[in-house]
């Protein structure tokens, strides 16, 4: 029966030749009336349904809310047929055809073939998995599966820290390499405990220390090996390795099992295995002596993201990457426009989705600025307009709220901001709770960062045990409904489906929230949830669905964004494919749990 079937995509393309014709020849098709009833609340499945034309609406059995809607090519009710008994009515919300598969063909197919049936779990993690494998691109292998390991890295070269400089050239030369692990003894003041007792000395180190810091060619390489050496662990993802080195500004990392060093990794290595060249867009920036040098490399970072997504890197990983370009770009801007005097006074700080990490595609500046009590700053005003139109210039637009340095509200010494904290805490009005959100996200990433610390601090305090304000904090998280009646034919809008207000917000805000509760330290929402479970706030399985449900409206934000060329939320439905959609759909569910534990967690009636 049905040639037409579409066996192309999951899950069916994981069943074999002679699986799909035994599927094949067993479907049948059916035609139910607009308003029909196709399943019943407690009866038994007999069959899966996949729509040909159509849509089908899925709700409780009094008919009083809503779970999902299906359309083209998607089905139901698997939950059913393994379950023995349908948990809910399916309704025709117009004339609808569908594929019919017997109950006992599916089961057959589930049980005899793995692939098959993981797709069907209900983790929205396994399912992503499935789909990421069915859409990946010709070299997501290369640069997502390949890990560091002996094929990738070379072997250390470990010298003791009492050997002379003349020696020490002299075994580079020999070993053909331009650097070396120095093994610092354990009464170095500089080795902390529990941490790896390796320096690192190069040539050019040795060059210095010799031709510019008149030192002698006996002196111990010890003495002049730079510590902490950056470090990857050994079976780490090697585009991890490459975040890393962008992030760090290094050309090589030593490369670790548990505390011992097992090889050394160098950035041609990486780019040997790689084509993203991030590293040579980073040095561009840190090169740049002028904006317009700066601007000519900035612009080269929608080639770097073009590329990320083209070779299928996954979301997460490339937020890392982008954010770490962006924190260089920023800070490199910083730099030339504030007089060198003043860097070590104050202190640049990111706010929103760039200094949670988890800005991809550039969008509206969100900073502000802390800098030292009594400091004297001729033409401050002057030198924080220019600071903000020089980040516009290099793509990264106003704000239209006007959080940025050039508002003297977000400029203030520590004290200052310490009592601004106060203020907003002790109003605890809509406003003020959204500042502190605002200010939970910030992020410094120029100047000196450490004036940042104390203010972290005074907010995480503040915060501590206020229930009421927390409860404030929360409620908008609840604000915006989770668009699944926005799903098929049914109150479709043209404007699509909002990913940010209907996804992303809760699941970001929300966290935010648990995180000022439990005192979490972390600003990005992924090491948020990690750091929640760890604290036993959230369970295991709840952090994993959370997780993959933002990683995947992320990835459908920014591939709309992408094929539009705007910094749009709203996706179209019909744009979608049906595993897209699947889990489009699962990830909205895994959000309204979400913001219905929230409800519950801070007596929230909505």
């Amino acid at each position: 029966m049905p040639d037409k079937f579409n066996m192309s995509s999951p899950p069916f393309d994981r069943l074999s030749d002679s699986q799909q014709t035994e599927l094949r020849s067993a479907l049948d098709v059916a035609y139910y009336r607009d308003k029909d009833t196709i399943l019943k609340a407690g009866s038994n499945a007999d069959h899966l349904y996949i729509i040909i034309k159509g849509s089908v609406e899925e709700r409780d059995s009094e008919q009083k809310e809503v779970y999902a809607h299906y359309t083209y090519d998607d089905m139901f009710d698997v939950r059913a047929i393994l379950s023995e008994t349908v948990k809910h009515d399916y309704l025709a919300l117009e004339d609808t055809l569908v594929y019919l598969l017997p109950k006992e063909v599916f089961l057959s197919l589930y049980h005899s073939n793995g692939q098959f049936a993981a797709y069907f779990d209900t983790s929205l993690a396994t399912r992503q998995q499935l789909i990421e494998e069915a859409q990946k691109q010709q070299n997501l292998g290369e640069f997502i599966l390949t890990k560091v390991d002996e094929d990738i890295y070379h072997p250390p070269l470990i010298l003791p820290a009492d050997m002379p400089i003349t020696t020490v050239t002299e075994t580079l030369l020999s070993q053909g390499v331009d650097a070396a692990l120095i093994e610092l003894t354990s009464d170095d003041p500089r080795v902390t405990k529990n941490a790896t007792p390796y320096g690192i000395v190069t040539r050019t180190n040795m060059l210095h220390a010799v031709v510019l810091d008149k030192l002698s060619s006996d002196t111990a390489i010890g003495n002049i090996a730079t510590y902490p050496v950056h470090q990857v662990e050994k079976h780490e993802f090697l585009f991890n390795a490459m975040v890393t080195m962008t992030r760090q500004r290094v050309k090589r990392l030593m490369v670790c099992e548990g505390s011992q060093a097992v090889g050394m990794l160098d950035m041609t290595q990486i780019l040997s295995a790689f084509s993203t060249h991030s590293h040579v867009l980073s040095l561009s920036i840190a090169r740049a002596n002028s904006i317009d040098e700066l601007a000519l490399a900035s612009n080269r970072q929608q080639q770097l993201v073009d590329s990320l997504v083209t070779n299928g890197i996954r979301t997460r990983f490339m937020m890392e990457l982008v954010s770490a370009v962006n924190e260089q770009i920023i800070e490199r801007a910083f730099e030339l426009v504030v007089p060198p005097a003043m860097h070590n006074h104050c202190c640049l700080v990111v706010m929103g989705s760039e200094g949670r990490g988890e800005q991809i595609l550039k969008t509206d500046q969100d900073n502000a600025l802390i800098f030292e009590p009594g400091l004297e700053w001729p033409n401050q005003q002057k030198v924080l307009d220019e600071l903000n139109h020089t980040l516009a210039r290099l793509g990264y637009p106003l704000c239209p709220g006007k959080v940025m340095v050039s508002n003297p509200h977000w400029v203030r010494t520590t004290d200052a901001w310490q009592q601004r904290i106060d203020e907003l805490v002790a109003s605890a009005n809509s406003e003020s709770v959204m500042e502190i959100a605002i200010l939970a996200d910030a992020r410094a990433v120029a100047g000196n960062e450490a004036l940042l610390t104390p203010v972290k601090q005074h907010l995480q305090q503040k915060m501590a045990g206020q229930e009421l304000i927390l409860t404030e904090f929360t409620r908008p998280a609840l604000n915006f409904a989770v668009p699944l009646t926005l799903f098929g034919n049914v109150k479709s809008s043209k404007q699509g489906v909002d990913l940010k207000q209907g996804g992303i917000f809760p699941i970001v805000h929300g966290v935010r929230a648990l995180s000022m509760e439990y005192a979490i330290d972390a600003t990005n929402t992924f090491d948020r949830i990690d750091q929640l479970v760890a604290k036993r706030v959230l369970e295991q399985a709840t952090a994993e669905n959370l997780s993959e449900a933002l990683k995947h409206l992320f990835k459908l934000r920014l591939q709309q964004q992408l094929s539009h060329h705007d910094i749009s939320n709203a996706i179209q439905l019909d744009v979608l494919e049906r595993p897209e959609r699947d889990l489009l759909r699962h990830g909205l569910h895994v959000v309204k749990k979400f913001k219905q534990w929230l409800g519950y967690h801070y007596q929230i009636r909505h």
